[in-house]
């Protein structure tokens, strides 16, 4: 059996990372994304087994050989005279009720498609229908029925006129696909315990499962799975789907993995480690996968003991550069850590390895230094939170589920915080669109991006011609990562937008550029957001759905304050004003929260400059008020004129 990602040869390494990490004490081994059942199939002999895949003709051949513990005795089906069940199938001569896969895969009068002979066709059509024939009139029982149409689809690739998938068939015959078709007899281990196979997505099967080892081999490129094996799981399914397209593919959007979407691929790791009830976290993954080695890493180091993390790298091919001439080596990813369980989770903060920041020619960027304790958000967003995380993380519940930045802006407290979702909300959908783009593009896009319109533009902290001329390009294009580049040349940094919106912060000459600091924060800001399951959303904070919050899930609330002068709160930035009117409508939403159980801390100052917000100190003496020492460097109230009383207000 072909299979994109086939873990055949990396057997005795996965062993050996086993033996190297678990105790030798372990009985229950998972194969979440099971494919062919190889690696299944090794490991049974020494563990219970549970596999898992959405495809339905990879389920059909875990039922036949992990769930079966011994090849099946067709008792009825020899009662009835048919001794050797397998030469009966491969040779009897019968018209088939249906034949589908002759009349769709075979060239005939009505289809071109080569993909099978059409004598192998109609064969297959045939056991097929006598394999469903004997299930329906009880000749045969579930595991005879899934042992025979699992050697019938084993025995497909061997006659198949393809390369290696169904994505297409070869033009002329290849000789392979002249050979007479014939059933693959699978051999099946006896492990003595009843093992579970499960055709299902995997990140709703890990909720409802448990065990010692979790090995995990996700789909790591964009090619979807499903059409590139259409023809096995029609076989497997025989449901005479509609088909489409010259290759006659069916229909497949309610199957499609989520792991294959560069946008998703994160969000869906993420959320099966955090939901996995296993001690030991084992995962293949390819180089060329959509998932950065370092995102991974996050990943398993968010949700596991960072001090077991290990990343072994197994050479697996090399192949002739055809521009350099040289050979390259290629490798497999297998990584290792020792989980935590859900309880022991904390609210701590990933301190990435030190890396070398090196852009020499022909290579991408590598990940960069960083020794500090929180990751700081690439943007300079007025009233940013970056320098009191150390005051407010202590005062924040140690197990979140749903964490909600309610007023996210520059998100350097969202970015922070472990949770198993976040939810980056900010009324400003530019900074939103940012983050998106982000989320869903790799570093080396981004900053190729940036620098080639530093170039375009001559960029640099004179040149305030050449950074006006930018910015009539983004206020008619809006593209969101010129806007990041706008800000690293704008006057602090900051962005600013008229009521047009247009973007209008003037030019920050003589101080501001896009600075290798920068570029660190950055790199940095986009490694983190990448492990991590997130919503981005643009909506006004009382549109928000409390229904969909609980006891477990927490909200963050760092708007507009009252009191102060901030530009995001004057009224003429394009965007909603914050008054009286909006303050009420806050203390109204989170009074609902309290009401659900659902945690919340609001930041804000009840103090400043010889005001007082009254209808902040009035509404939360009913809650926990807490002093905080407020330090800030780009705060529109950072001055030395009388005094702030910075506050944290829970509601635990």
């Amino acid at each position: 059996m072909r299979f994109i990602g086939n873990k055949s040869n990396l057997l005795s390494n996965i062993e050996a990372v086993i033996n190297e990490n678990c105790n030798g004490d372990e009985n229950v081994f998972c194969d979440i994304f099971s494919g062919t059942s190889s690696v299944s199939r090794y490991f049974k002999n020494r563990y219970k087994v549970i596999s898992n895949d959405m495809l339905y003709f990879s389920y059909v051949l875990q039922k036949a050989t992990i769930e079966n513990n011994k090849v099946p005795n067709f008792l009825r089906l020899k009662s009835e005279g048919i001794v050797d069940i397998f030469e009966y199938l491969e040779t009897f001569k019968e018209s088939s009720k249906n034949s589908f896969i002759a009349d769709n895969y075979a060239p005939s009068e009505n289809c071109d498609r080569m993909y099978l002979t059409y004598e192998n066709a109609t064969r297959i059509d045939f056991i097929r229908n006598k394999i469903e024939e004997w299930k329906e009139n009880k000749l045969i029982n579930e595991k005879e029925y899934n042992y025979l149409l699992a050697c019938l689809i084993e025995g497909v690739p061997y006659v198949s006129n393809i390369t290696g998938t169904y994505g297409a068939y070869l033009k002329q015959w290849d000789k392979r696909a002249y050979k007479n078709f014939e059933m693959i007899r699978l051999g099946i281990k006896d492990n003595g315990v009843q093992n579970e196979c499960y055709n299902e997505d995997a990140n709703r099967l890990i909720k409802n499962i448990s065990g010692d080892i979790l090995y995990i081999d996700p789909p790591y490129n964009s090619r979807q799975y499903l059409p590139n094996y259409h023809l096995l799981e029609t076989i497997a399914k025989y449901d005479n789907p509609i088909i489409n397209g010259k290759t006659g593919v069916r229909e497949y959007s309610e199957e499609k993995s989520k792991y294959c979407l560069k946008a998703e691929a994160s969000k869906q790791l993420s959320e099966l480690i955090y939901n996995a009830k296993f001690e030991h976290i084992i995962m293949s993954y390819n180089q060329e996968g959509i998932l950065d080695k370092k995102v991974i890493e996050d990943i398993l180091k968010r949700y596991g003991e960072a001090e077991t993390y290990k990343l072994y790298e197994i050479p697996y091919k090399q192949y002739q550069n055809k521009l350099t001439k040289r050979l390259e080596t290629h490798y497999e990813y297998i990584f290792y850590i020792h989980k935590k369980t859900k309880k022991t989770y904390q609210n701590y903060f990933i301190s990435l390895p030190k890396y070398a920041t090196l852009k020499e020619e022909g290579e991408t960027y590598s990940y960069i230094t960083h020794s500090k304790r929180f990751i700081k958000s690439p943007l300079n967003y007025i009233g940013g939170k970056y320098k009191l995380l150390p005051q407010l993380i202590k005062y924040f519940p140690t197990d979140i589920d749903t964490f909600v930045d309610l007023f996210s802006g520059g998100f350097n407290v969202g970015i922070n915080i472990t949770s198993n979702k976040t939810i980056c909300n900010d009324i400003n959908i530019f900074i939103v669109e940012l983050y998106k783009k982000l989320y869903n593009s790799t570093v080396d896009e981004i900053l190729e991006q940036i620098d080639k319109k530093i170039k375009k533009y001559n960029l640099n902290k004179d040149n305030e011609e050449g950074f006006k001329r930018f910015r009539e390009e983004y206020n008619k294009n809006k593209n969101p990562i010129d806007l990041y580049t706008l800000t690293c040349y704008s006057f602090n940094y900051q962005f600013r937008f008229n009521n047009n919106m247009e973007y209008n912060n003037p030019f920050g000459r003589n101080r501001s550029q896009f600075s290798e600091k920068m570029k660190n924060n950055l790199i940095l800001f986009m490694n983190k957001i990448k492990s991590m399951n997130i919503d981005f959303i643009s909506k006004d904070f009382n549109k928000i759905q409390l229904d969909e919050l609980d006891s477990d899930d927490f909200i963050y609330c760092d708007p507009p304050y009252l009191i102060t002068t901030g530009s995001y709160n004057d009224g003429n930035r394009g965007f909603k004003d914050w008054k009286e009117q909006q303050e009420l409508e806050l203390y109204n939403f989170l009074d609902k929260a309290n009401e659900k159980n659902i945690k919340f801390a609001l930041s804000n100052v009840l103090e400043h400059k010889g005001k007082e917000n009254t209808l902040l100190k009035s509404w939360s003496n009913k809650y926990n008020i807490i002093d905080l020492q407020n330090n800030y460097s780009n705060s529109s109230y950072n001055t030395t004129k009388g005094n702030s009383r910075e506050v944290l207000i829970t509601n635990y």
